[in-house]
């Protein structure tokens, strides 16, 4: 028998719970792009269809990037640090430095890594403002969701950006160089275990259950899709030209083929093949096990609603919230993407 890998495992529960209930920490330093140029509001509008022109100084944007048949090759976060400075935080810098290679032209540009000079630790949860306004000399009350600002915690200088991949309302990341990581590590945990927190290690956690639990994805999640398939269509700059936009327009002229959809595995125990480990996932079936209909992206486990659940990339209007189907012989019905 299948032993379920999330539901009894004591220390993925505690972190998970410590950033749903208090406040939990993690070390997660994303790879980091440093951009420049007389031209790289112009560059970066062209490479992703997020408005960059009116990203503030100071300010955060979620977007994806996609190549010329509209799919997502990337989704990333790109932080106006300074006046006409930009950091794009990726997983895939090497990636990303070679499309941005082939896609310069003549926009004048300058880009460098910055990922070695820059630790980054997250502080997620209700309990994350107090921690974070207790350490930093200067106040965070104000701040914005996607907003970074710099600020200094122990006479050490950091960029705090209010912002996480756990879904939580409060949630701040602490961009530091890695010489003082040790030094801010410490103060973190001290605080964060003050009130009532905790470390959180577990990978799973960190980029699983709790994105998942929110609806939140992660990119191998997002491979192969477009934006309007995924939902991630809401914040796209149609009044620009950019990579995958004639692609794009078509889909959302003919309608979306496929949909993300929320489910739920009834059973305790199961085995259930997601995309997440590798390989394409369980396939999906209705009308007896004779059309297939879609995959199985993503299955972990909501410790909040303590259900199994997860995403299926499935054909448009096939699936619907409440259907009970059986995926490798086990029971599942249908919800909505997302369990807090």
């Amino acid at each position: 028998m299948y032993k379920n890998i999330f539901k009894y495992d004591d220390m993925k529960r505690s972190e998970h719970m410590a950033v749903r209930n208090t406040v939990g920490w993690y070390y997660w330093t994303h790879q980091l792009l440093e951009i420049t140029g007389p031209d790289v509001v112009a560059f970066l509008d062209s490479l992703y269809p997020g408005n960059i022109a009116s990203l503030a100084v100071g300010r955060d944007r979620y977007t994806t990037m996609l190549n010329e048949q509209g799919e997502i090759i990337d989704d990333v976060v790109i932080m106006h640090v300074s006046e006409g400075t930009y950091w794009v935080s990726t997983l895939y810098a090497t990636k990303t430095d070679d499309w941005w290679y082939y896609h310069q032209g003549d926009y004048d540009v300058e880009w460098t890594e910055i990922t070695e000079d820059w630790a980054m630790l997250a502080v997620q949860g209700p309990r994350s403002r107090d921690v974070i306004e207790t350490l930093c000399t200067e106040s965070v009350v104000g701040q914005k969701f996607f907003e970074i600002r710099d600020n200094e915690i122990n006479g050490i200088s950091v960029k705090i950006n209010r912002a996480g991949y756990t879904g939580e309302k409060w949630g701040y990341e602490i961009y530091m160089s890695p010489d003082d990581l040790e030094t801010i590590e410490a103060a973190v945990n001290a605080e964060v275990t003050r009130n009532g927190g905790k470390r959180v290690t577990e990978f799973q956690v960190m980029a699983w259950t709790l994105p998942t639990e929110a609806g939140i994805y992660y990119m191998r999640d997002l491979a192969h899709t477009n934006p309007i398939e995924v939902g991630l269509d809401k914040n796209i700059c149609w009044n620009k030209d950019f990579i995958g936009k004639d692609a794009l327009l078509k889909v959302k002229e003919t309608g979306a083929e496929r949909e993300m959809v929320g489910f739920e595995v009834l059973a305790d125990d199961f085995y259930i093949r997601a995309k997440q480990y590798g390989g394409p996932g369980e396939p999906v079936y209705i009308d007896s096990e004779e059309e297939e209909v879609g995959r199985v992206s993503k299955l972990v486990y909501s410790y909040v609603r303590e259900v199994n659940n997860g995403y299926i990339l499935a054909k448009k209007g096939a699936l619907k919230i409440g259907d009970h189907i059986r995926i490798h012989g086990y029971d599942c019905v249908i919800t909505e993407k997302k369990w807090m």
